[in-house]
């Protein structure tokens, strides 16, 4: 059973980005691996820009100064 775990930053993505995000892995672990699409598991977790770090700084600060 496949276990895919999507990290995205929380900006206003909606329903049917994460509907299509969601097909889209199943049907490529279909089409890659052979995987049956019914014990494929997606789970896509959001994180607000202040929990995500890049280079020791969090993505809010890094938009912020325009990096």
């Amino acid at each position: 059973m496949p276990f895919v775990n999507i990290k995205i930053t929380k900006e206003g993505v909606t329903k049917e980005q994460k509907e299509r995000l969601i097909r889209g892995v199943t049907d490529l672990l279909v089409d890659v691996l052979n995987k049956n699409p019914a014990t494929t598991v997606v789970v896509i977790e959001e994180v607000e820009t202040d929990n995500w770090g890049i280079g020791g700084e969090s993505v809010t600060t890094r938009r912020q100064s325009g990096r």
